[in-house]
């Protein structure tokens, strides 16, 4: 245990959450993220109005609701950066158990809500909650904890590697009854990669990457639905998929052809008038990039490679410091958005096949948009520990 969380956790428990201390933040990664929620806010408007209008009869309904998650992700950050990355570690287990609680409530007819055939949200009255988004910050909260009590376990003794694998498998369980595959493959993506940087041998991570995706292949070849997007993806332009299952993929690509170098301009996209599905979720970067074109298109991929990079070395910075629980949290945080933004770029652009995942920070969504400014808030609370802890130094 770290000197830092010993003499945190001799403080009584409310005085670790002091809101009047002076914290000290990444600049830089906060304004990279205000930007990037900025132009998300912007196409979410863009994207949403003549659809919300048909269905709301308001064409602002869908970005008066984005605002108001925009402002209560943004003070669910301002509260996560005030809690003491000790008292995180010291919580991590009891979060993941309520996460595993609410993955198996959510799954209950009369509690969890169904859309489009999916079991994945309980309503709270004023907006839906989808625990998998949450489940994701709390699995990773938990192999940092895990990572950084039983480092010596993990890097040297079977048990040490298993025993987080059958959490992942109770989690991967519940997120399939739902169903829910995209939360799974990022899940397990974040995972694997937060054990390999713990130290784990090359021969166990090489051996359950590819059992992990020996059961990715199965549960992808078991329900009809999914094979019928990856033949979509295959072949999206063949008379069957154009109009089936290759439907979102044909309209995304068309209109990053409309876009070309510098787009047709902030609100003329033609896609978003009813031939794109989702345009303000899931395809939110096609509308972008249509509008704004290749420049857009490489502004927003570039604000999430800084993002993801400067998580990375933020991490690194952790470890050196031999703050390894701080360390794991902020390489965690830094996959998890980098992995999610990476699929969800990719399902756009037509590199991988469509998958129901949220480009963070930028899609529509109340709970994926919350969960991105807590793990935005545990970013800036490692980089502001760290500097005090250098201060001191």
């Amino acid at each position: 245990m770290s000197s830092a969380t010993r003499v945190t956790q001799t403080a009584p428990v409310w005085k670790q959450f002091d809101f009047k201390q002076s914290i000290v933040l990444d600049q830089r990664l906060l304004w990279a993220v205000i930007v990037l929620a900025s132009i998300g806010w912007l196409m979410v408007t863009s994207a949403s109005m003549d659809w919300a209008q048909r269905q709301f009869n308001n064409n602002l309904y869908i970005s008066l609701r984005h605002g108001l998650y925009l402002g209560l992700g943004a003070l669910t950050a301002f509260v996560t950066v005030y809690v003491p990355l000790a008292w995180v570690r010291k919580m991590s287990g009891v979060l993941i158990l309520l996460s595993l609680i609410s993955l198996l409530l959510v799954v209950i007819p009369g509690i969890g809500r169904e859309v489009n055939g999916s079991m994945r949200w309980m309503s709270l009255g004023f907006m839906n909650v989808q625990p998998s988004e949450f489940a994701k910050i709390t699995t990773v909260l938990y192999m940092a904890s895990y990572l950084d009590r039983r480092r010596v376990e993990v890097q040297s003794k079977w048990s040490g590697f298993i025993k987080p694998l059958l959490v992942l498998a109770l989690l991967a369980v519940l997120l399939l009854l739902e169903p829910d595959f995209g939360a799974v493959v990022v899940l397990m993506l974040a995972s694997l990669a937060l054990l390999f940087l713990g130290g784990v041998k090359a021969g166990q991570f090489i051996l359950t990457a590819t059992v992990v995706l020996g059961a990715s292949v199965v549960i992808l070849l078991s329900q009809p639905y999914r094979l019928k997007r990856l033949t979509g993806y295959w072949e999206p332009w063949t008379q069957e998929n154009v109009y089936g299952s290759g439907y979102q993929l044909t309209q995304s690509l068309i209109a990053f052809g409309r876009g070309e170098f510098s787009g047709v301009g902030l609100g003329n996209s033609i896609q978003k008038l009813f031939y794109l599905p989702e345009a303000h979720t899931d395809f939110v970067f096609a509308i972008w990039s249509e509008e704004t074109g290749l420049l857009g298109a490489a502004l927003i991929i570039s604000l999430f490679v800084y993002i993801f990079v400067k998580a990375m070395k933020l991490g690194r910075r952790a470890y050196e410091m031999q703050q390894h629980f701080a360390a794991f949290v902020a390489y965690g945080m830094g996959l998890l958005i980098g992995f999610q933004g990476f699929i969800n770029l990719g399902v756009n652009m037509g590199l991988l096949p469509t998958k129901g995942l949220t480009l963070p920070f930028v899609s529509y969504g109340g709970s994926s948009l919350i969960a991105c400014f807590i793990a935005l808030g545990l970013l800036l609370r490692v980089h502001h520990e760290m500097e005090s802890m250098h201060v001191k130094k």
